[in-house]
């Protein structure tokens, strides 16, 4: 009989599809923000006055957060930073891949038309030795379970 045990959400690999990328440049430390939520609206019925309907209508995707440890080199952040600097925004179709011991996929999110929001560098501190963390978040349309 085989057991069900949860996966460990450890490893996993994050993939920019439309964005060439060095082996280094997809590692990451976290991925947060693989959320969605629908939006209700209440509508009131005349004459009934014991509850209201709640009807769903769109659904609301939380922004992708990344961290990792900062690359002095990256093409992500050079897409990053076009998008700040410059105001080109370039859409990217990203693929989050939780994997188990085997290397083996065990779920997808396949997030699409991504773009960058917000880029953050950890605080610099000479009493401290650690290592500085960059966090980009994207916001997108949606994302597709596989």
């Amino acid at each position: 009989m085989a057991h069900y045990y949860p996966p460990w959400g450890f490893f996993f690999k994050v993939s920019f599809n439309d964005i060439s990328l060095d082996t280094n440049d997809a590692r990451f430390q976290s991925v947060s923000g693989l959320s969605v939520e629908y939006e209700y609206e209440n509508v009131k019925e005349g004459g009934e006055n014991r509850f209201e309907h709640k009807l769903p209508v769109r659904t609301r995707y939380a922004d992708l957060v990344l961290k990792r440890g900062m690359l002095s080199n990256s093409t992500v952040i050079a897409w990053f930073l076009d998008a700040f600097n410059n105001r080109v925004f370039s859409p990217a179709n990203l693929t989050v891949t939780l994997m188990n011991e085997k290397s083996e996929p065990l779920r997808t999110w396949n997030v699409v038309h991504a773009i960058p929001k917000k880029w953050q560098v950890s605080d610099f501190n000479a009493a401290e030795n650690g290592i500085v963390i960059e966090t980009m978040e994207l916001t997108y349309r949606y994302f597709l379970i596989q």
